[in-house]
Order: C-alpha cells, then structure tokens, then sequence
C-alpha cells in the first residue's frame, strides 16, 4: 500500500509526542517483537483491552520473515485500524546504516541502530560514525533513532546457565559515557545497560536503578531497556518512574507462543485446521503483554 511523505511524518510526529508523554507521565511503552502475525494479533488485543500505546519491533530476521518490510508496514496498519489501537513500528537491532535507511523509508517511527550486533568488536568511534549517519538520514521523515555505544549482551532465547553478573557489569553503561554518545551522535533515544540482558535465564535478572537514576540525570533524551524478558515486574515499575521511556519484550513471548502452541498440538492431535486451535495461543500470548502493560504504567495512556 505504502505511505505519503506526509503520512509518515505525521506518525513520527505522533511518536514523538508519545516519547514525551511517556516521560511527563512516567510510564514505559512496551516494545513487543514480532516473528509472526499470531503475536501481532494478540499484542494489538492486549492494547485495545487496555488502552495502551504499543510499540511493534522486527529485527532484520524477523522482518523477512514476514514478507519484508513493506509488508510488515502494511500489516502493521491494517491491525491498528483494524483494532482501533496506537501502535508503531521499531526496527530492532538493524546491523546495518543500509538496513536503517529502508526501514526509514518504509516509514518505520522508530529506528534502532545496533552495528555491534554484526560486530561485537566493532569501535565506538564505528558505532558514533554510523548512528551519525543514521541519525542524519531519518531527519527527512522525523524517524526516531535509537542507539548504544557498544555489544549488548544475551540473545533472544531460553538460556539454561546462570547469569554471570561480573561479566555483565563490565559492559554497563556509565553516567559520563552515555553522556558523552548521546552529545556526539544526537539519538532521541539511549539503550541503557543497568543489568537487562536479552534472553530467558533460570533466574530472574537484576536491574541497577541507582545506576539508571545517574544516567537519567546526565542525559536528556529518551532511555530505553532492552532484554526486558524474564525480569521482576517491581523494577520496570520503578524503571518508568525514574524515566525510562520504552523497554523491549521478545523472549517471554516466544516462550508462551511455542510452549501453549505444543500443548494445544499434542491436546489435539487429530485436528489439522490449526488455526481453530490458535485462540489459546493468542490469550497466552496476550496474557504477558497484558501484564508488561500494567507494569509499565501504560494502561489508559493511548492517545487515538
């Protein structure tokens, strides 16, 4: 279908606003990855039952996936009008400036530039070029840019070791760091690393708020978290009051998807309609975007 010039820049206009409403209000939006349109479905009933504004994130794999990146804007657009919701589009962890350039200009609102997921060795001074580059080329849409200085730990899975938190620490975000990316690359939005990792672990992860409380003074553009998967709900309550402004949900999704998915497989084996199978996987699904809603203070904050 594909969108205006002018239609695109309203929605990154109205993207902004939410940014700001976001931390005028303290709450978090909810950053929801998507490998499929079963997931969307059930994120966009969670937000019209709760009247919250929702993020939709696609990395790379996950946007081809799904027929490519016009087509997730177009499915994106069809499910918001469908459901009456405020929902936009991140593109997560995009590798490349190329990458972040088509989603711009497929009219994603939001853009995260993340050169050291490709290369985890890959200098501050690559990483400052290249988010530079991308931070100058969504100026023609008003895209959102979203950045970090370097490798973000974890994956987005169920890990079976434990968390080793004097490796994590290592690669934490530090108050005059931050400030200093943020000033040299002009982002909207920082990716903090406070103890959020990515991934699924067999014990629940631990967030530095006082760590967050210091960046939140140095720096005046959004904060993000990401790796918010399998994380006590107390510290993303506390996350939102201090201002953080989005945080990122993949692997608790993925788990409910494929673990209610395989017990409504194997309850009916007979049946080879799947889709008349598919309601429990949506509620379970919608179940923990429901909960991460509540915890994040968006509930009621949609602006329609």
């Amino acid at each position: 279908m594909g969108l205006s010039i002018a239609e695109i820049r309203d929605r990154t206009i109205r993207a902004r606003h939410l940014m700001q409403r976001s931390r005028n209000q303290h709450f978090a939006v909810g950053a929801f990855n998507i490998d499929n349109q079963e997931t969307l479905e059930a994120i966009c009933r969670a937000a019209a039952k709760l009247s919250a504004p929702v993020l939709v994130e696609v990395s790379d794999g996950e946007c081809e996936s799904l027929g490519g990146m016009q087509n997730v804007r177009d499915m994106v657009d069809n499910y918001r009008i469908k459901y009456g919701v405020e929902m936009y589009i991140n593109l997560d962890h995009a590798p490349t400036v190329e990458s972040c350039k088509r989603g711009i200009d497929a009219g994603f609102e939001f853009i995260h530039i993340d050169i050291s997921q490709a290369n985890h060795d890959a200098s501050r001074e690559e990483i400052i070029a290249a988010t530079k580059e991308v931070v100058e080329y969504a100026k023609f849409t008003g895209a959102l840019v979203e950045s970090e200085p370097h490798y973000f730990g974890g994956s987005s899975a169920a890990h079976t070791e434990t968390i080793d938190y004097e490796e994590i620490k290592k690669t934490f975000s530090t108050p005059e760091s931050s400030k200093d990316f943020v000033e040299r690359t002009s982002i909207d939005t920082f990716a903090a690393a406070i103890g959020n990792l990515h991934g699924k672990y067999p014990v629940p992860k631990v967030l530095d708020l006082d760590l967050l409380r210091s960046i939140r003074e140095a720096i005046d553009c959004q904060i993000s978290l990401h790796g918010g998967s399998d994380t006590p709900l107390h510290f993303f309550e506390e996350a939102a009051k201090i201002g953080v402004s989005k945080i990122n949900i993949n692997s608790d999704l993925r788990y409910a998807f494929r673990t209610t998915l395989d017990k409504v497989l194997r309850d009916n084996p007979d049946e080879i309609a799947v889709y008349k199978i598919m309601p429990q996987v949506y509620d379970a699904v919608q179940t923990v975007v429901e909960e991460k809603i509540n915890a994040f203070g968006s509930a009621g904050k949609a602006v329609l």
